[in-house]
């Protein structure tokens, strides 16, 4: 948000504009390994995805099992890391199924644990991670390398916009779209416009709030869940993510005037499907923060379901100037660390 970047500048400011250049690195560093997988995966297509991740990592895999399942309709559930690591626990069937294990560090015992239980059982492993000297980088059958480079603030913010690139890039060249492949290859131009819109209007609304609703449906309900995360660790805010389909099923009644609600409208069938819910907070008197409207102004041209991704873009920007206008550091956040050992 280079337009309305504060006097103090943070790492997580420094790291989130770098994103474009990650998904450009990314392009030229994963295509080997890229093509060589997703031949393997028409050859012989999975009964079944699992992904395997904590965190942000597992906001991103949301958005993978969105494009798994409307682009090549292939059932794609989450695999708890805590059914290995803590219970022992063995699944019937993953010898035809593919399991995705998505970790900036590649560090996390618990996920470790599970990545090892799911190659034993036969299931064909795929990475996408970051650090590729990390143990998860040397356990997997494939690695495709986010490229994203160091991330040294707490928050993570290109990391996790070059592994929404990824789950694009893999699914975009598994189902062999061309027009998507373009798409994708695209990205980089629009993360940087994006990065340069202006929502300052948007800071003080949420700097004053300590409760928020965040609200995404399909292609948005991952970011949605990113972006909720990202107000409660680096902002201190009570944020809680829904889907626009989810919500109207009891959260709705927290809403109050002035009570506001962050929503990341996707821009396929689902927009449409979303009105009435937004009318009905509307009327409730909800400060409604639509990224798209005047105060969140969006990118255009981009694909429908690569939007969000240029959406949690300019949402890393106001997110770092919220946190600074609430006198918080967005780097080191009070009781995190860049590595979570979770068992």
């Amino acid at each position: 948000m280079s337009n309305t970047s504060p006097l103090v500048t943070t790492l997580m400011q420094s790291e989130a504009s770098a994103a474009a250049d990650a998904v450009a690195r990314q392009a030229m560093e994963a295509e080997a390994a890229l093509n060589a997988v997703t031949q393997r995966l028409r050859r012989s297509p999975p009964a079944l995805a699992l992904t395997c991740a904590r965190g942000s990592s597992d906001h991103a895999a949301s958005y993978a099992k969105f494009l798994l399942e409307t682009r090549l309709g292939l059932p794609t559930v989450s695999f708890p890391p805590s059914l290995s690591s803590l219970y022992g626990a063995s699944l019937r069937g993953t010898e035809n199924a593919v399991f995705i294990a998505i970790s900036q560090s590649g560090r996390s015992p618990d996920l470790l644990a599970a990545t090892r239980a799911a190659r034993r059982d036969g299931a064909l492993v795929i990475g996408l991670v970051n650090d590729a000297t990390s143990p998860l980088a040397e356990l997997v059958d494939v690695l495709l390398p986010l490229a994203a480079g160091e991330e040294v603030s707490v928050a993570a913010t290109k990391s996790y916009i070059a592994t929404l690139a990824m789950v694009a890039r893999l699914v975009a060249r598994w189902s062999d779209d061309r027009e998507f492949q373009a798409a994708v290859a695209g990205l980089p131009p629009l993360l940087r416009t994006a990065w340069d819109a202006d929502w300052r209007a948007a800071v003080e609304p949420l700097a004053q709030a300590s409760s928020v609703f965040v609200l995404g449906r399909g292609s948005t309900l991952g970011i949605a869940q990113e972006a909720a995360l990202k107000l409660k660790e680096t902002c201190a805010i009570h944020a809680e993510a829904f889907s626009l389909a989810e919500v109207a099923h009891g959260p709705m009644t927290l809403v109050e005037p002035g009570f506001p609600v962050l929503v990341f409208t996707p821009l396929d069938v689902d927009h449409a499907a979303a009105q009435p819910i937004l009318r009905t907070l509307r009327e409730a008197g909800a400060d409604l923060l639509i990224v798209g409207d005047e105060r969140l102004p969006a990118v255009g041209g981009a694909h429908a379901a690569l939007a969000p991704i240029t959406m949690i873009q300019s949402f890393y920007g106001l997110a770092n100037e919220v946190a600074l206008a609430r006198g918080r550091d967005p780097d080191r956040p009070p009781l995190l660390r860049k590595v979570t050992q979770t068992r």
